[in-house]
């Protein structure tokens, strides 16, 4: 019973409107064709509506569709199709009958738009003309109103005035607007009173309360409901939060947290150094507690500043000037703290300032000495005797207990040790020869130190000026060198010179210019001095020639009132163009003879030329003539000196040549002429044959034989073309019985001839020291030098 009555309630059923056709019989004859009429609609469909939101246990029955061609034998099938069809709606294609399979929700879709149509079972043909028909979802209240955008978050200044708007809210419901009050939404407030009301119909969220004070509480949180049907009771509701913070406004004036500070600095604090912090606090927050502070009043204005920290909330006291216990322990600072941000609507509430006492202790410190003057300067001439005293410094010991002071000079800064000073008194004196043109200015450091603490050092420094003292000579610069030329004429200008002096008078320089002594007449130049620092040196007479003259040397003397020095000027005779450019100077220490031509010379330098020539034709020959004889393999002949470790070869070994008798042992360290350097043998080679007539002073028995020995030697060394030295074999034994036979170059047979130089003798005296080494000298003949 409940089923049916829950059916009828939700099911709307088709009305439907038909209209009757009569069909025209079909008469048929033999011959004849039936008579076709055309069948009207037989139905017509309207809209169905039903209820949204159907919770049955069975189908929800929409309605049904009939057709008055329906005879209920079964042979009509109805077809539903559209949206839906099959899946949201289903359809007796016995009965027609339409139900609902699933649940239907208005806000998810509205209507269905559907398609229906009557067919033949058997034959499956359209019985009628498909109709299309819609089934509209009818709104129940099954949507509660919601704040899509909540929780929500707003700000109001605080002390706002009695409905000053907070924020606007806005519910939405998914109900149908229209159709019903299912979608009118009422607003009310039910938590938040009595800060804030809500409007009931558009959501503004206002002020009810006057004067809340940020300081006392920051923070609210209003519930906000929304309901629909107008509010009435049975309703659907929806709620939000709001959470409201109140902004700050500058309605409260700074006030300090203390009336007095005690602060306390070491008097050796630096410049800058931080004494303390002071607070004046302001229940306001942000840019309305931003504090600006100043020292109005107080005997430490003039010492101690005073500045905001980087947060703007806090004043720091530091140090203006130096400070000094022994002359000032303490001081008092008036100081004031005032807001930067004032709001005129609170001038009321007071003064937005506020002032506190700030008393600062000095602290005494164990000081280093303190020096009358932080640097000294000091002028001392360069002549001032060694134990002068230069100045005597003065430092004290700035503590109460005025400890001794003594004094240092710093090393690092005089490492000459020029200065001394006395460690009682401070007197600097000098211990050292002092030189401006040396060292012009000394920059020394004395240290100054407490008896009783020797780690308390004060350092002062002490710049001494050298002043100059005429103590050194003028000298010419460095044009020491002129030149004149050939065709200069008397009282013609050859150079202008100038002096220097390393000293620096205070008149300055002034310089005085003079022929020397030995110079003064003489007959070639002069000197003019032009009374400006300058002298002029002239010619007295022309007609220059470099062949009797190349060189003069002029000695000048320069002299500055109390010094005199002589300086020389070398004058070169040149030759020069007619515009007086140089052309050449001969710098030859002598000079030709006048009467020598140019062609003279020319003839005398072929000479030369051609006797050159000559000695070098005559070397290349003779090289010619030793290369043949030393590559002759079979007369290769080597100068041996045999050396054997034990005596007593055997009988053959008296047969070698004996070189003792050769030797002579007071000869032995006189050794004429160059000798070479190649290698060092034990005893000199020894050549095979040279001419007698080779030996000087010739005597007998020893002198005849070192006299060769030493020829040969004399000939060797000057041999280009012989090997590069004397080598030096050493065999088991030697002699007729060994295999290399005897090494011996006396008994070698080799020709003289290549040796025979006495052709030279007929070349002149140029040649006779050629003919004195490798040919025979002529009896009587005069000495060469």
């Amino acid at each position: 019973m409940r089923q049916g009555r829950d059916r009828r309630r939700y099911a709307h059923l088709i009305d439907l409107t038909t209209e009757f056709t009569d069909a025209d019989k079909r008469c048929t004859a033999a011959g004849r064709s039936p008579l076709l009429r055309r069948v009207k609609r037989g139905w017509v469909w309207n809209q169905f509506f039903v209820l949204e939101e159907y919770t049955g246990l069975e189908p929800l029955y929409i309605g049904k569709l009939h057709s008055d061609m329906d005879k209920g034998d079964g042979s009509i099938k109805y077809i539903l199709t559209g949206e839906g069809a099959g899946t949201t709606f289903t359809i007796d294609d016995n009965t027609g009958d339409i139900h609902a399979i699933q649940r239907l929700d208005r806000e998810m879709k509205a209507q269905y738009v559907l398609r229906a149509q009557a067919r033949n079972r058997l034959t499956d043909r359209p019985l009628e003309p498909e109709s299309e028909f819609i089934v509209k979802i009818q709104d129940i209240n099954d949507n509660e109103p919601r704040f899509l955008d909540g929780p929500y978050w707003a700000t109001v200044p605080e002390m706002s005035q009695i409905g000053t708007s907070v924020i606007q809210l806005t519910a939405t419901d998914a109900d149908d607007p229209t159709y019903g009050n299912s979608a009118r939404v009422v607003y009310s407030i039910l938590e938040g009173q009595p800060y804030f009301s809500v409007d009931a119909k558009t959501g503004v969220l206002r002020v009810s309360l006057a004067d809340m004070d940020r300081e006392t509480r920051e923070n609210y949180s209003v519930v906000i409901q929304a309901k629909d049907m107008g509010g009435q009771m049975g309703g659907l509701a929806g709620t939000t939060t709001v959470n409201i913070t109140l902004t700050d406004i500058n309605d409260n004036p700074p006030m300090f947290d203390q009336r007095l500070y005690q602060m306390s600095i070491p008097e050796a604090a630096p410049m800058g150094s931080v004494v303390g912090r002071i607070w004046a606090k302001d229940r306001d927050i942000g840019i309305n507690a931003e504090m600006r502070y100043s020292i109005i009043d107080g005997d430490g204005r003039d010492t101690f500043d005073v500045s905001t920290d980087p947060t703007n909330l806090f004043g720091i006291i530091t140090v203006k000037k130096p400070l000094d216990f022994e002359t000032k322990p303490s001081y008092t600072l008036k100081v004031e703290g005032a807001n930067t941000q004032v709001d005129p609507l609170f001038h009321h509430h007071g003064p937005f300032k506020d002032v506190t006492i700030v008393h600062v202790s000095v602290e005494d410190v164990d000081e280093p000495p303190l020096f009358d003057s932080p640097g000294y300067y000091i002028e001392l001439p360069e002549d001032a005797e060694i134990g002068t005293v230069v100045k005597t410094v003065s430092a004290r010991d700035p503590d109460s207990a005025n400890n001794t002071v003594r004094y240092s000079i710093e090393r690092t800064n005089d490492l000459d040790k020029y200065f001394y000073i006395d460690i009682t008194s401070g007197a600097l004196m000098t211990v050292r020869t002092l030189d401006r043109e040396e060292m012009s200015w000394h920059n020394i450091t004395v240290l100054a130190m407490e008896m009783n603490n020797p780690s308390q050092i004060a350092s002062v420094s002490v710049a001494i000026k050298i002043t100059d003292v005429n103590d050194n000579p003028p000298s010419l610069t460095h044009y020491l060198e002129a030149y004149v030329c050939e065709n200069a004429k008397a009282g013609q200008l050859i150079q202008m010179v100038t002096a220097v002096d390393v000293d620096e008078p205070q008149g300055g320089q002034h310089f005085y210019y003079s022929l020397a002594p030995e110079a003064a007449n003489n007959p070639n130049f002069t000197l003019r001095d032009n009374q400006d620092n300058t002298a002029w040196v002239l010619t007295r007479r022309g007609g220059w020639s470099q062949q009797q003259q190349t060189v003069f040397h002029l000695p000048i003397i320069i002299s500055d009132s109390e010094h005199t020095s002589t300086s020389t000027l070398t004058i070169r005779v040149c030759s020069c163009d007619h515009e007086g450019n140089v052309l050449s100077c001969n710098a030859e220490a002598y000079s030709l003879p006048a009467s020598l031509s140019r062609g003279a010379l020319i003839a005398i330098l072929a000479c030369i030329f051609v006797l050159l020539v000559m000695i070098l034709l005559m070397l290349s020959l003779r090289t010619h003539r030793k290369k043949t004889f030393l590559c002759d393999e079979e007369e290769n002949v080597h100068e041996n000196i045999v050396r054997y470790d034990d005596e007593g070869g055997g009988e053959e070994d008296t047969e070698a040549f004996d070189i003792a008798a050769m030797w002579n042992p007071r000869e032995a360290h006189h050794h004429p002429g160059k000798m070479r350097q190649d290698m060092l043998p034990e005893i000199e080679s020894l050549s095979r044959y040279v001419p007698q007539a080779c030996v000087l002073g010739g005597g007998g028995g020893d002198s005849s034989v070192h006299g060769y020995v030493l020829a040969k030697l004399l000939e060797a060394d000057l041999d280009l073309c012989a090997p590069p030295y004397d080598s030096l074999q050493t065999y088991a034994y030697e002699g007729e019985g060994s295999v290399a036979e005897s090494l011996s170059s006396l008994q070698s047979g080799t020709s003289n001839t290549d040796h025979e130089y006495d052709y030279l003798n007929d070349w002149g005296p140029r040649f006779r020291k050629l003919a004195e080494m490798y040919g025979v000298l002529e009896a009587n003949s005069p000495p060469l030098w």
